[in-house]
C-alpha cells in the first residue's frame, strides 16, 4: 500500500462502490480478463478496511428498533402475543365475583383445579385468583366450616373438615367397605417410601405376598406400574397424583420421615432374641 493511500480518510462504502465499478469497467474493456482480477480486489479492498481506525461512536448511525420497510415492500407482519400474557382478561369482575367464581370452580372441579386454569376460565390475571385461593381458604378456617381448602398435587381442592369426619362416614352407605385393610396400608405404605419398587421386593419386605393387596391398590387407583426392573423384569410400582391428593400432600417430599416411626433398633434385637 504506498504512502499516498495511507493519507486518505476513512474509507466510505460509496467509495468501495465506485472503486469496484471502476475496476468492473476496467475489467470487461480487458480482453480476456483474469477472473482472479476480483479476488485481489476484494483482498485489497477488505486490507483497506481493515487498516482503517473504527469511526467515532458519534458517527456510527442508530440501529433502528423497528425494521426497515423500503418503498414497495410488504408491511412486516405484527408480533404474534406472547404465550402466557393476560390478553382478554375481564376486568369488570370486582373482588366478590372472583372469588365466589373461584368457589364455584372448585365445587364441580372433579379432581385439583390449577391456579393457571381457574384464571384462565374466570379471565382474569392469576394474581387475582391467587389472592381468591387465599381469602377463601383463610374464610373456611376462620368460621370452621364444614369444608376445608387445601393445596392437592398442582392444584387446590375442596375437602370435608376433619373434624367432620364421623357425621360424613354416619353419612355414607356402605363406608366401611370403603376402608383399606391394614395390610393394604402397609403395601401402600412400603411402595410410597421404596418406590419404584417390584411386588417381590415388597413381599420381602412385609414377609408375605401381596397379590391380594396389589390389586386392590392398583383397582383404587393408589398405584400404578410405572416401569421394569431391568435385573429381574418384575414391573416396578409407584404411587399416582391421586394418592397424593388422598394425603393432602403436593409431592412425595410432603410423606413424614421415617426414623421417628422406627422401633429402637435395641428393643427390636430383644424382640427377635425372646421370639
Amino acid at each position: 500500500m504506498s504512502e499516498r493511500e495511507d493519507e486518505r480518510g476513512p474509507i466510505s462504502w460509496e467509495a468501495l462502490a465506485a472503486e469496484l465499478e471502476a475496476t468492473r469497467d476496467d475489467d470487461e474493456e480487458a480482453a480476456g480478463a483474469d477472473p482472479a482480477v476480483w479476488d485481489a480486489v476484494a483482498a485489497r479492498l477488505a486490507a483497506r478496511v481493515a487498516d482503517r481506525p473504527a469511526p467515532p461512536a458519534d458517527d456510527v448511525p442508530a440501529v433502528p428498533d423497528e425494521p426497515l420497510v423500503l418503498p414497495g415492500m410488504p408491511e412486516p407482519p405484527a408480533p404474534e402475543p406472547e404465550a402466557g400474557l393476560d390478553n382478554d382478561l375481564d376486568d369488570d369482575l370486582d373482588d366478590d365475583e372472583v372469588r365466589g367464581g373461584v368457589e364455584a370452580l372448585l365445587f364441580v372441579a372433579e379432581g385439583p383445579a390449577g391456579e393457571e386454569t381457574l384464571a384462565a376460565t374466570l379471565r382474569v390475571g392469576v394474581p387475582r385468583v391467587r389472592a381468591a385461593l387465599a381469602e377463601l381458604s383463610e374464610g373456611y378456617d376462620a368460621r370452621r366450616a364444614g369444608i376445608a381448602l387445601r393445596r392437592a398435587g398442582e392444584g387446590w381442592r375442596l375437602y370435608t373438615r376433619e373434624e367432620f369426619a364421623p357425621v360424613v362416614e354416619r353419612s355414607l352407605t356402605g363406608g366401611g367397605r370403603s376402608r383399606l385393610t391394614q395390610a393394604a396400608l402397609e403395601t401402600l405404605a412400603v411402595i410410597a417410601y421404596r418406590q419404584p419398587v417390584t411386588r417381590a421386593r415388597i413381599s420381602a419386605i412385609r414377609g408375605v405376598g401381596v397379590d391380594g393387596v396389589m390389586r386392590t391398590l392398583l383397582t383404587r387407583g393408589l398405584v400404578v406400574e410405572v416401569g421394569t426392573d431391568p435385573d429381574s423384569g418384575g414391573g416396578l410400582y409407584g404411587t399416582t397424583p391421586l394418592f397424593l391428593e388422598r394425603m393432602g400432600l403436593t409431592g412425595l417430599h410432603e410423606l413424614p420421615p421415617l426414623a421417628p416411626l422406627l422401633p429402637d433398633a435395641t428393643a427390636l434385637a430383644r424382640e427377635q432374641q425372646e421370639g
